[in-house]
């Protein structure tokens, strides 16, 4: 009989008590772990959470941004495969299925897209759209990858493999510095199609000028500093299995 890998899901989370109800009820129930990362929230972010998944594990942020959150969630995960995703309602956890179907047939780390074939987005301004293009165009150029989505927070990984990622930046621009590092570790990342939805309420704290010049520093960063770490074997052989739908 095949084993199952275990999921963790990692959502980063401020002020966002009234989209997790939406999150959530997307999320699939086979699910192992909801690890919520609560960046001190003035809401009843936390307590609508618990309402709605009562097994849920929420971690209390100490430092500030994204990247620091997930960093606190990944440390938090005790699953196989861990899953981020983010708490506005912009990405559809109906779509984890994807990700973990491209992890148990022999990708390392599997990225999200918006403009792979089926992926889309509704929230993406002409700024956004132009900056991430050309950013992705640098990465591609530099690493020889060929990724068509760079700043794109919809990401999934063997938990084996946090270590190659090493995850050191506050900001958005983690997804950038995940994309990176993993293929300066040699994992095995694929592409899934994914959309992007528009935040449902409340407003983002995403900047693209701002934002845009994080990321750029951080692929000047990144290409003027040391390889990744080798990337590690696995320990069993990798798990094979149909999850079911969601």
């Amino acid at each position: 009989m095949a084993i199952a890998p275990t999921v963790s899901v990692v959502v980063p989370a401020m002020n966002e008590a009234e989209n997790l109800p939406h999150v959530f009820a997307t999320l699939p129930q086979w699910i192992d772990e909801i690890v919520l990362v609560d960046g001190n929230s003035v809401d009843d972010t936390v307590a609508v959470a618990k309402r709605l998944r009562p097994n849920v594990k929420v971690v209390t942020q100490k430092g500030k941004g994204k990247g620091d959150a997930l960093a606190a969630g990944f440390a938090a995960c005790t699953s196989d495969i861990i899953v981020m995703i983010d708490a506005d309602g912009s990405t559809d956890g109906r779509e984890i299925i994807q990700f973990v179907g491209a992890l148990v047939t022999g990708a390392d780390f599997v990225k999200g897209s918006r403009y792979a074939a089926g992926g889309g987005s509704d929230d993406l301004t002409f700024n956004r759209k132009f900056g991430n293009k050309v950013l992705t165009g640098l990465v591609n150029k530099i690493y020889g990858t060929s990724y068509s989505d760079l700043c794109y927070g919809y990401n999934a990984f063997w938990a084996r493999h946090l270590d190659a990622l090493n995850l050191d930046c506050d900001g958005f621009e983690v997804e950038t510095l995940m994309n990176i590092r993993a293929v300066k570790a040699g994992l095995k990342v694929h592409e899934v199609p994914s959309h992007e939805r528009c935040r449902i309420h409340g407003e983002s704290n995403l900047h693209a000028v701002r934002d845009g010049i994080r990321v750029l520093r951080t692929i000047i960063r990144e290409w003027r500093g040391n390889p990744a770490p080798a990337v590690p074997e696995p320990t069993t052989a990798t798990p094979a299995a149909d999850q079911g739908a969601a």
